[in-house]
């Protein structure tokens, strides 16, 4: 039985919690059995790496019945908190890194004896004292391995700690054996402790080695969470206050002193400062904040005192969902890792047949029962799969945390790895590739004073939002004169009246309803409009009929960075598109100057769809933009990368969300992504290897269960450490 189908209009829900005992692949596979099987569960996802479980569920299902599901399945809950995890993970570490000490400190003297053979020392300890040295090892620090494969048994599955316990029982219960059916005669039977002890042993340094290494994969969410003051400065009837951060109400005054971090999202409300983001957005020079400009909670403040007045507080914050981001990409699986599931669920019961035929077929053949015993337990050990189940999750955690690092917001592990295929990026131009904040360029008078001619549009649009009108008031950057009776024509411009003078401002089409001639700056007008510029003209309306006074031309800056952006994405073999829906003269002018290889100019904002699924024909497509008119094309695309400065719908549509509005991280993220692929590409090939070359050769009797149990450590060692190399990415320059 799968996962239960539910009506598409029923309400559901997903919730996310720890799941403790977890060992290998296989054990993964087991608990989303289990999971799926509770009536109601739409879908289950569990990471090995992260050890938790994430179930999408109808709304009526309780969080006791998934829990009992787990449970039943032979494993158990834990806190899904991600300090409480820490926690838990930091004492986990400090257990096994004692367990280690006791177990080696027990297991050295009997693996003394076998490490002075090669130089042709011949002796050992007396059976007694193995047995007492070894029993420990086996039965205290080796209890974990009996209770997960019970548990395992008990569900009808296996798991890497039912292979440890069978194996290693092997070896201890024929040691033991030999040493009762020849008491004080040691040598007329031979003992296998020291391969019992040992593989215990080695196992537990694994452990303790792979928990470190998951640590470090973590470091990026740590860090983030690390950002969040405890308390805050609030004034509350006058007086200032420290209180807990969970305290803050939006819309109170913070007080932020020098040094400190913004305990909260707001606006400034009083004094200027610099803010470093750089952990944050990723951003390495201090932002310069003024009264009216946005803080971001976890930022520093730098160098003055400020009030802030909080915009959003505790899980709403910036930062909040920034965690809850990375998290959620970090918990999800890529879709490479269907194949290790589909491995996982018949790896054990083919190990376990491979080591049964290996233990009759050495019997039947040599005789010796004791050393087909010890071929088995090679075979047994060596198998182990738990760096088939390190391989994908630990690469994606490290990847995805690297990417949190310098500005970059993965969805999830399905948008980090399709994102390695992209062969085509599409921008849109206006506020992506472009500031989206155009300033005046040019002006002309009919009467030759430009100056004049600024002071009246200045004056007219003094009280407009429009972001033309802003461009105007700031270019003349004086006092400006009052305007009377000004009113907006939709689709047209403004009409007032300034110092007497009845005026329009406006398009083109305005100025020929109303007859104005336009002729004396009609050529300029032609070679301002094929290169990109937008105009708007100024007439006079008198007596005598609308009189052109002169026109004003607009364009919009390229971001900074911009062109060096697309050399970079053509560095790394792709292709790039403009698509816009300014006039083809503006969009390829800006194009020319960006390098851009093709421009699809003229598009209606409900058409950048269309124009994706059309370039899908061509290759994969990702989407750069960051407006609403841009969320469908997002969603079409096969990558959404949507700008950190873009609306909320924009990032909810993308897989990839840019905490800057920096057209190179489009690169960084593209380059991430492939970094991260090749990664478990890598772990899944060593993980394999393992298993491939170390089966056969145990079967044929040329592993010591030591040497095994050392390479099966080695085997998730080697992948975490592989991973972490991802660790040293940097943005290239």
């Amino acid at each position: 039985m799968d996962a239960i189908a539910l009506p598409s209009n029923a309400a559901q829900r997903t919730t996310e919690f720890g799941v403790e005992g977890m060992t290998c692949a296989s054990c993964v596979a087991r608990i989303e059995r289990a999971l799926r099987r509770v009536p109601g569960v739409v879908g289950a996802t569990v990471n090995l790496a992260t050890e938790r479980a994430s179930v999408l569920v109808a709304d009526d299902v309780a969080d006791k019945a998934l829990h009992a599901a787990v449970i039943d399945a032979g494993y158990a809950i834990k806190a899904a908190d991600p300090a409480t995890r820490d926690d838990a993970q930091a004492s986990g570490i400090s257990t096994e890194a004692r367990n280690l000490i006791i177990a080696a400190t027990l297991s050295l003297p009997l693996m003394l004896p076998m490490l002075a053979m090669p130089f042709g020392h011949h002796w050992g300890l007396p059976g007694g004292w193995q047995l007492a040295l070894a029993a420990p090892v086996q039965f205290w620090l080796g209890l974990r391995f009996y209770k997960s494969a019970w548990k395992a048994v008990r569900a009808g599955t296996g798991n890497m700690d039912l292979l440890v316990a069978v194996g290693t029982s092997a070896a201890f219960g024929l040691s033991l054996f030999n040493l009762l059916r020849a008491p004080g005669h040691h040598g007329a039977w031979p003992l296998y402790f020291e391969a019992s002890a040992a593989v215990i042993t080695l196992i537990l340094l694994g452990k303790w080695l792979e928990g470190r290494a998951k640590r470090q994969t973590t470091d990026a969410i740590r860090a983030l969470q690390a950002l969040r003051p405890s308390t805050a400065r609030v004034m509350r009837d006058g007086v200032e206050q420290e209180v807990m951060i969970d305290a803050v109400i939006a819309g109170e005054l913070v007080i932020v002193r020098p040094g400190e971090r913004f305990p909260v999202d707001g606006d400034v409300a009083e004094g200027r400062t610099h803010a470093d983001e750089s952990l944050v957005t990723g951003e390495s020079l201090p932002v310069a904040k003024g009264i009216g400009d946005r803080v971001t909670g976890g930022a520093i403040n730098g160098d003055g005192r400020v009030v802030v007045r909080a915009t959003a507080v505790g899980a709403e914050s910036v930062l909040a969902r920034i965690i809850r981001m990375v998290e959620d990409a970090q918990g999800r699986k890529a879709p490479i890792q269907r194949i290790v599931d589909r491995v996982s669920v018949v790896f054990i019961p083919v190990v376990v047949a491979i080591s049964l035929v290996t233990f009759a077929a050495w019997g039947v053949a040599t005789g010796d029962w004791g050393a087909a015993i010890l071929h088995a337990v090679a075979v047994l050990v060596i198998a182990c799969p738990c760096a088939l189940g390190l391989a994908t999750p630990t690469a994606v955690m490290a990847g995805t945390g690297v990417a949190a690092r310098v500005g970059v917001l993965f969805k999830d592990a399905e948008a980090l790895e399709r994102a390695r295929n992209v062969s085509i990026v599409a921008f849109d131009k206006t506020g992506t590739l472009t500031e989206g904040k155009p300033v005046l360029s040019q002006r002309a008078a009919v009467d030759g004073d430009a100056r004049g001619l600024l002071r009246l549009a200045a004056s007219m649009q003094a009280g407009s939002e429009h972001p033309l009108a802003k461009a105007v008031v700031a270019a003349y950057g004086e006092a400006v004169a009052t305007a009377h009776d000004v009113q907006a024509v939709p689709g047209r411009g403004l009409r007032g009246s300034v110092e007497g003078r009845d005026l329009i401002l406006g398009s083109t089409l305005w100025m020929r309803e109303e007859g104005v001639d336009l002729s004396p700056l009609a050529e300029r007008e032609h070679l301002l409009a094929s290169s990109g510029h937008s105009v708007s003209w100024l007439a006079e309306r008198t007596h005598a009929g609308v009189r052109l006074l002169g026109l004003l031309s607009f364009r919009d800056q390229p971001r900074p960075g911009a062109r060096e952006a697309i050399a970079r994405l053509h560095g790394m073999g792709l292709r790039t598109i403009m698509i816009s829906g300014d006039n083809r003269g503006a969009a390829e002018t800006v194009a020319r100057a960006l390098g851009i290889d093709e421009v699809r100019a003229e598009v209606l904002p409900g058409g950048k769809a269309d124009v994706v699924r059309d370039l899908q024909r061509e290759g994969r497509v990702a989407m750069v933009g960051d407006g609403i008119n841009d969320a469908p094309a997002l969603a079409a695309a096969d990558v959404g990368i949507a700008m950190g400065s873009g609306t909320d719908v924009a990032m909810h549509a993308a897989g990839i969300t840019l905490m800057r509005s920096e057209p190179a991280l489009v690169a960084d993220a593209i380059d991430i992504s492939r970094r991260t692929t090749r990664k478990i590409h890598q772990n899944l090939f060593w993980a394999f290897s393992y298993n491939v070359i170390g089966l056969p050769l145990a079967a044929m009797g040329l592993l010591d269960p030591v040497i095994a149990s050392a390479a099966m450590a080695f085997s998730s060692v080697s992948v975490v450490s592989n991973t972490l190399l991802l660790r040293r990415w940097s943005p290239s320059p």
